[in-house]
């Protein structure tokens, strides 16, 4: 696997290292060991899949409160998705900063997401799947949301969603957010 760190500390954009024959390629898309070696201790205690028929689809921006906090490593199985993440640790440099990447099933591109950052993403094309798996498993009383359009974190997101969920479209800006 090759390992790109982001701009956002922790956060990682993971490609798949190929060995290609005439039968196609074969790739590791987990190591324990590799994701050690970043930093990246994460055993998968859940996987999610979205399925998403509507091309303008926003999820998000999702996280979960400690003790629940997750760790997501997120990738496009297909179709596609510009891929966000705010980074909310309060006492990190980059607080408030958004990275987004566009994955593709394609790319078989993977973004790493560290825990205390919201994730979110929105679809680009119709019929996209979107498989991650989780540090932690699902906690309805620690899940929170951060609003997709705050204006103080300003992401730009490549086209006007046409479809959220009213949960979605009800989180806070960043000014609000009680993250402990």
């Amino acid at each position: 696997m090759i390992f790109t760190e982001t701009e956002l500390a922790g956060a990682f954009i993971i490609d798949v290292d190929r060995m290609a024959d005439e039968r196609g390629f074969f790739a590791r898309s987990w190591c324990e060991d590799e994701f050690a070696a970043h930093g990246i201790l994460m055993p998968p205690l859940q996987a999610n899949v979205s399925s998403n028929p509507t091309k303008g689809t926003l999820r998000g921006m999702h996280f979960q409160l400690a003790p629940y906090e997750e760790t997501k490593l997120v990738r496009c199985t297909r179709g596609a998705i510009y891929d966000v993440i705010v980074d909310l640790r309060e006492e990190s440099p980059t607080y408030g900063q958004w990275l987004g990447i566009e994955l593709t099933a394609d790319s078989f591109r993977m973004l790493f997401v560290p825990a205390r950052f919201a994730h979110g993403f929105l679809t680009l094309r119709d019929n996209t799947d979107v498989c991650y798996q989780v540090s932690a498993k699902y906690a309805p009383g620690h899940e929170r949301g951060l609003r997709w359009n705050d204006p103080a974190i300003g992401i730009q997101w490549p086209t006007e969603p046409v479809l959220i969920s009213e949960k979605d479209q009800s989180h806070p800006d960043i000014h609000l957010l009680v993250t402990q």
